[in-house]
């Protein structure tokens, strides 16, 4: 059984741990939606490597902080990796381009500081919601769409022949580009035909198909990483 630790109310970086376990039938517990919020500091209080920031995962004598680590840690246990080091190690590079994204799309409403609120930096915002929509997006799209066509095995998936967490990953980002930015998304979907393909794949991936009808599953919001004010999506 592994405990999962990460703040209630958002689906933030704890999500991307949540798929994977959720598509691989894997047994666990998320902590602070049993125990609240505390759980996550009364953790770090305890342990002898506490992590910076959740989420984390505890899976026996492993205390692992680090959406990238954690999945890196998972994905051969769960079967959602590689076996082969080359292409594991693959897979990882792209988790971290992810998480890279990740950063950029919380920045591009909060570009001063996460301890402000939107309001005391929206012209700020705006500016660089701007760059965040015409430069950075396309590049990171290009780059997906890219190594989604050039997986040496032919396979629709990004790593190997079979799915893997950084699929269920890249999904989660593309859901939450679409919900903080759908004039956006609208403009830039058909120009990346596999990413949509492959968005459409994992939502019908057969596994996380009562998980997307529970309520475990959380919608975005605007208390999370990705969010949705209309002026930033001019």
């Amino acid at each position: 059984m592994y405990d999962l630790y990460y703040w209630t109310g958002i689906p933030g970086r704890g999500e991307f741990v949540r798929l994977a376990l959720e598509a691989a039938g894997a047994p666990y517990r998320d902590m602070a939606r049993i125990k609240g919020d505390g759980a996550i500091e009364a953790l770090a209080d305890r342990v002898s490597t506490p992590s910076f920031a959740p989420p984390v995962l505890t899976d026996g004598e492993f205390v692992i902080g680090q959406t990238a680590a954690i999945l890196l840690y998972l994905g051969p246990i769960l079967k959602l990796s590689p076996r082969a080091a080359k292409p594991r190690l693959w897979a990882h590079q792209i988790q971290l381009t992810i998480a890279d994204f990740v950063v950029e799309a919380h920045d591009s409403h909060h570009p001063v500081g996460a301890g402000l609120y939107y309001e005391q930096q929206t012209r700020e915002a705006k500016r660089r919601a701007r760059e965040f929509r015409e430069a950075r997006v396309p590049r990171f799209m290009d780059w997906f769409e890219t190594i989604l066509a050039r997986n040496p095995t032919g396979s629709t998936w990004l790593v190997g022949r079979r799915p893997s967490y950084v699929d269920f990953s890249l999904f989660q980002i593309v859901e939450g580009l679409a919900y903080a930015y759908p004039r956006l998304w609208a403009a830039l979907a058909d120009g990346y035909p596999l990413i949509g393909a492959h968005r459409a794949r994992v939502a019908a991936f057969p596994a996380l198909q009562p998980y997307f009808r529970s309520k475990r599953r959380l919608d975005f919001n605007e208390g999370g990483l990705f969010r949705h004010y209309p002026e930033l999506d001019a």
